[in-house]
């Protein structure tokens, strides 16, 4: 998918040049081309393919292992000792502290988009938060949401697109967010028909994992009152979900997240979310992991109640 897009992206530019509007019908071609593309892809897949095949489609959409997994291994590099430390470094005249985190940067420059070279240990434990928690929303509970979704169509007619159809156009739309979408040179107007449609498609999900993220962490009264807290902390971010995924997940694990980061030779400022908090451990981060395993849980069993409950009453 990211070949296509980046050969995509390059014929668009060399036929658009620097006019606003053709790079933005551009970007709806190609945002057209791609998540449609992918859908059909799913739904041949589905009515095609052998079962097992398609258990294995459907998983490699959802992207919940690799993030953990991802995000641990900047954990486990991050120094939690002198002595470890003092076994880190070989050289001379070199702060030992420093040079000791370069393994952590290493890892969590694979999974962020901010710099990381001058990070400290407070800043990569923060970063390591505050990817989980979003990616969490984007990498595994948005496309289970549209997998869900597809499976319920596809109970009502197989012949109709199902999971594995929504699923794949959902990922298509976030990858071209990812690669795409961002608000500077030509990709303020090529990569805008790519967010959009990828905002719009995370919007409920999001909202759903702050509803339900007390429930996985075992309070099931504060429901309503942290997703209104997510709400409110969220706003004022420029993303219409990430600042709220981010929230809900600093507000469940009791945390503070937000501040400035640096993204090449911008510094970004972005909004405290639930302020006042500690800043996260690795402990605290650790366990946001662990409630995404929690509440993935929870919409499977919900999920499956929901279709006992409709065949046994069909």
């Amino acid at each position: 998918m990211g070949w296509w897009i980046t050969l995509l992206r390059r014929g668009a530019e060399a036929w658009a040049g620097t006019r606003a509007w053709k790079l933005r019908l551009a970007g709806g071609w190609i945002t057209l081309m791609l998540v449609g593309g992918s859908g059909l892809a799913g739904w041949a897949v589905e009515q095609l393919a052998p079962t097992p095949l398609l258990v294995v489609a459907l998983a490699s959409a959802l992207a919940g292992r690799s993030l953990e997994q991802a995000v641990l291994q900047v954990l486990e590099a991050l120094p939690n000792s002198v002595q470890a430390v003092q076994k880190q470094t070989h050289h001379a005249g070199e702060n030992p502290r420093l040079a000791a985190l370069q393994p952590a940067r290493q890892a969590l420059a694979w999974i962020v988009g901010r710099d990381t070279a001058d990070l400290d240990a407070p800043e990569i434990l923060r970063a390591a938060a505050e990817t989980a928690s979003e990616n969490a929303v984007d990498g595994l509970f948005a496309p289970l949401f549209w997998m869900l979704v597809g499976a319920g169509i596809w109970s009502l007619n197989p012949a109709l697109p199902g999971p594995l159809a929504l699923a794949w156009g959902f990922k298509a739309a976030s990858t071209l967010d990812s690669m795409l979408g961002y608000r500077r040179g030509r990709l303020r107007w090529l990569g805008t028909a790519g967010a959009r449609p990828d905002a719009l498609l995370v919007w409920l999900p999001c909202r759903l994992v702050a509803l339900g993220l007390p429930l996985a962490a075992g309070q099931p009264g504060h429901c309503f009152s942290m997703l209104a807290a997510a709400l409110r902390d969220g706003a004022a971010d420029p993303s219409p979900n990430a600042g709220v995924s981010q929230a809900a997940y600093a507000h469940a694990a009791g945390v503070q997240l937000g501040g400035c980061n640096r993204y090449g030779s911008q510094l970004t400022s972005k909004p405290l979310l639930a302020p006042g908090l500690p800043a996260p451990d690795g402990a605290a981060v650790r366990h946001m992991l662990e409630l995404s395993r929690r509440l993935e849980l929870v919409w499977l069993a919900t999920a499956a109640m929901l279709a006992f409950i409709t065949k046994t009453l069909s």
